[in-house]
């Protein structure tokens, strides 16, 4: 069932516009009696039937409200730094499937990337996109945020998270495990995943001092577009939220 994202609080009839409507029509080729999902701007999760459609407009009502969320009861910000190539992209799009609330590309030392600032608006604008349709994809009731690129130090000043966390492969005497045990019953991680090379010594020491936890996410290095995935599953399915 296609779920589609729309701008505007819930009624029980509705008009789809814009890009959505023309995927609807023109893509998906659905005409009047066809069912879709749709989330309202006012968080409203519901099964409508078309009643009519164009390229421009597809016109729908209501079936039914679903009331079951997809959303994890755990809230996760992933502040990633930096990728080169596609990776961002697989990164942003597998994150969000998985289930995180955000994620904040981050300036690292160890960055190979480097974006300047009209560069970096069309990448963060690019993995909005890929953000959006893989919270259609994957049946989410919210768009994740995809942040503007930012600083390490902006990223741990400004969190506000329940538990804290730093991915650190010379991290060997605490692990991911241990910590969600100890941790108890929380409702948000941070998490930081280094870039290709890596999170420095000085950066590890920044983001320890602002409560960061370095933790090992085991004994083999996981590249950069894995070890942020896997962590993100590891979490949820610790607190229960990946699974029964």
């Amino acid at each position: 069932m296609h779920r589609f994202f729309v701008s505007q609080p819930f009624a029980e009839e509705m008009e789809i516009g814009g890009k959505d409507a023309y995927h609807i029509s023109k893509v998906l080729r659905m005409g009047a009696g066809k069912q879709l999902q749709i989330v309202s701007s006012d968080r409203v999760t519901a099964l409508m039937e078309i009643m009519a459609v164009t390229a421009e407009a597809a016109f729908v009502r209501l079936v039914r409200l679903i009331e079951k969320s997809n959303e994890p009861s755990l809230r996760i910000v992933l502040g990633q730094g930096l990728a080169k190539g596609e990776k961002m992209d697989l990164i942003v799009q597998k994150a969000v499937e998985l289930g995180v609330t955000q994620i904040v590309p981050l300036i690292l030392e160890n960055s190979v990337v480097r974006l300047e600032a009209a560069k970096a608006l069309k990448k963060v604008e690019r993995w909005q996109k890929i953000a959006e349709e893989a919270a259609k994809q994957s049946k989410r009731d919210i768009v994740p945020l995809v942040s503007q690129v930012t600083s390490l130090q902006e990223f741990v000043d400004g969190i506000d998270s329940d538990l804290r966390l730093l991915a650190y492969e010379k991290e060997s005497g605490r692990g991911l495990k241990t910590v969600l045990a100890e941790a108890g019953e929380i409702r948000s991680v941070a998490l930081i995943i280094g870039p290709e090379g890596g999170i420095s010594p000085r950066e590890h020491d920044e983001a320890a001092a602002a409560g960061f936890l370095p933790i090992s996410l085991g004994s083999r290095v996981l590249r950069t577009e894995t070890a942020g995935l896997a962590a993100i599953a590891a979490i949820l399915y610790e607190k229960g939220d990946l699974g029964n």
